[in-house]
């Protein structure tokens, strides 16, 4: 193939916004049910719902999707959701689902192999479209289903409980919220679901209240479960104010494990129920779990204690993901401390994990593939994708290859980051240019993002311009202390970071001085405002459904982060002064160089008014700033439609092309007003 000499930014590319749309997203919440594995997968052309799917754990039969549209598989506990499903085998062998649906919340019970094709059957009480009564994070015991309730009980979105609950499976339920028992009370601000001990005789669960958020300090909690299925004699066991604990599991045996920061990494802990006497199952300086966001979300997974292993005989092995930055799989022999990792393409894996026989299941992705349902077989050793698999839409040749580095910021901190330089198999830049580079904030901002193929990345890599995500001061997996940078200097730490990563790619002829941008979402929004607003560093920015006005954030958002700007800027009574100080709505006037921002009109997390009241900020300004406000109707927080992503993605690339002197016919002309 001969190369062809474009400027960057004009590449012709055969990934289109239409293309990285209809592929967004990826497989959650595995479970297996008898002999087959469930999992969650999004439908970004049918309006961003998810859908359950099953696959047979033997053999190569296909895939099968269940739940036609409407149905959506999803949950809105502390509107971030969770563990939306349960599932067990009926005693004629057949599968029976717990799931909830988006639209109104409710419970359902779903027998998809019963004769007649039956329709899904509420198991809980209708409260309204989103409101009222949620459910999360479920387990089947016996003839009820245990999960997390939250009721709102007032307009406010901080009027509000969670609780512990028990569904009954006949239905009585659906028309009688009195026949929900309620298991605990609701003590504690947050809690997850709970996990029953093999023999059903405990439960535990974790909980939290304000103002910590879930990776600064959450408590393990144990119960007796009496003969009539009551919670009895709760206690907390692990962790507290400064002590995280991320996960917590039941082995085959009876053990209690838990993933806990307590030595300033998550690390896997055994766990006595009584005394609360923890020992390190491997201690090592790596992450081993992750920041909490949603109830559910699962780093280990005991496998059962005859399990064979290649590394030799073993009891009570545990599938576990750790590492720094990005988790890979492993299987840990609690006896030894040996782990040995799984083999394959894979280098990240998501926080779901699923167990059966020799087998563990689990979702991994690498610079090559999307995420995919991949099987370890312990027993062998070997790996494979059986599951969500794409085949590549495109030559692969048109994928980015992404560089993991390090760079030094202010006081010589490390950061880490991602790189994608531009990349095409036909086409060259003239010697003398250098590329424009976009970079990327990711939300959270207590969050990771690793390297591994992201269509929406090779959106504009394939097209000549360059990406570099930076996992800036506050982002996990690297230990508490790296994420710690954070504290207290929200708009400070994350905007130094990200501009020191431009400014290194820039002066090192990596990237065109004159062509940066920076570009985020949520709390990756903020980021990316407070950059314009604090340096005259970036041409442009795109920023996607923003926090802008922390004290507003803090009165506006919903209950799950209404205190986290308490840890991330700092207390009640100095919030007025760091808003002014630090707020691009109240900093505004520094803003000069164009963006376009990017907003869900029914977000009840960074909710519409935030991103108005910096548009009203900038209105009247004797020198107007370039800009477009372009707004979705029917989209939340993350946006989840294909044709809303490909008019974002559009508009985004015509704000680069605009700024940056990019000849480009293949995308709608953003108007910037």
């Amino acid at each position: 193939m001969t190369a062809t000499t474009r400027p960057y930014g004009s590449w012709p590319s055969p990934i289109d916004a239409g293309l990285a749309a209809s592929l967004d997203g990826r497989p959650e919440y595995l479970g297996t049910v008898g002999p087959e594995v469930w999992w969650t997968e999004p439908r970004p052309e049918e309006a961003g719902r998810r859908t359950l799917v099953r696959r047979r754990l033997a053999g190569p039969g296909p895939e099968i999707t269940e739940l036609p549209a409407p149905w959506n598989v999803r949950s809105r506990v502390t509107e971030y959701g969770g563990l939306p499903w349960a599932g067990a085998q009926r005693p004629d062998g057949g599968p029976l689902l717990v799931f909830v649906h988006f639209a109104d919340q409710r419970l359902y019970a779903y027998e998809p192999d019963a004769p007649g094709g039956p329709e899904p059957r509420p198991l809980t009480p209708l409260s309204g479209t989103g409101g009222g009564l949620r459910w999360a994070d479920p387990v089947l015991r016996g003839g009820e289903v245990w999960c997390v309730l939250e009721e709102f009980t007032g307009p406010a979105p901080t009027d509000v409980r969670r609780v512990l609950a028990a569904v009954p499976l006949d239905g009585s339920a659906a028309g009688d919220r009195g026949a929900v028992r309620e298991l605990t009370h609701d003590r504690y601000r947050f809690t997850t679901g709970p996990r029953l001990s093999p023999d059903g005789r405990r439960a535990a669960w974790l909980v939290w209240d304000h103002p910590r958020m879930p990776w600064d300090g959450t408590e393990l909690r144990v119960a007796e479960v009496t003969e009539g299925g009551e919670l009895a004699d709760a206690r907390t066991v692990l962790g507290g104010p400064d002590e995280a604990v991320a996960q917590v599991e039941w082995t085959a045996e009876g053990t209690l494990l838990a993933v806990s920061d307590r030595g300033g990494w998550w690390n896997p802990y055994s766990v006595d129920p009584r005394t609360g006497w923890a020992i390190n199952l491997c201690p090592r300086e790596e992450e081993f779990g992750g920041p909490l966001w949603k109830p559910g979300l699962r780093w280990l997974a005991p496998l059962p204690g005859d399990t064979p292993h290649p590394a030799g005989p073993g009891a009570g092995l545990v599938a576990v993901l750790h590492g720094q930055g990005s988790p890979v799989l492993g299987i840990l022999d609690p006896e030894s401390g040996d782990l040995v990792d799984a083999a394959g393409p894979w280098t990240a894996w998501q926080p779901t994990l699923a167990v059966h026989g020799t087998r563990v299941y689990g979702v991994a992705a690498s610079p090559r593939s999307a995420y995919e349902v991949v099987e370890l077989d312990t027993a062998t050793g070997h790996a494979r994708a059986v599951g969500a698999q794409r085949p590549d839409p495109v030559d692969p040749a048109y994928y980015p290859e992404p560089q993991s580095r390090t760079f030094l910021g202010p006081d010589n901190r490390q950061i880490h980051a991602h790189v994608y330089p531009p990349h095409h198999p036909a086409c060259l830049a003239p010697a003398d240019e250098l590329p424009p580079y976009v970079i990327w904030a990711h939300g959270g901002p207590t969050d990771h993002v690793p390297p591994v193929l992201d269509l929406h990345i090779a959106y504009f890599t394939s097209r000549g311009i360059g990406v570099a995500e930076v996992n800036y001061g506050g982002s996990t997996g690297y230990g508490r202390a790296y994420r710690e940078r954070l504290r207290e200097q929200w708009g400070v730490v994350d905007v130094e970071d990200c501009a020191a990563v431009a400014r290194a790619l820039a002066a090192e002829g990596t990237a065109d001085p004159a062509r940066l941008a920076i570009r985020g979402g949520s709390a990756g929004g903020w980021t990316a405002a407070a950059s314009l607003a604090a340096t005259d560093l970036y041409a442009c920015a795109a920023i996607i459904y923003p926090v802008l006005d922390l004290l507003g954030f803090a009165e506006e958002t919903h209950d799950l982060e209404s205190r986290y700007v308490e840890s991330l800027a700092g207390p009640p009574q100095t919030l007025a002064v760091l808003s002014r100080e630090r707020s691009p709505v109240s900093r505004a006037d520094g803003i000069t160089a164009p963006f376009v921002l990017l907003q869900g009109l029914e977000d009840p997390i960074c909710p519409p008014a935030q991103a108005e009241r910096l548009l009203d900020a900038l209105r009247g300004r004797p020198v107007p700033v370039p800009h477009a406000y372009v707004t979705f109707e029917g989209e939340g927080h993350g946006f989840r439609r294909a044709d809303t992503m490909v008019r974002a993605l559009e508009a985004e690339l015509s704000l680069y092309a605009q700024v940056f002197g990019i000849e480009r016919a293949d995308v709608p002309r953003l108007e910037l007003d």
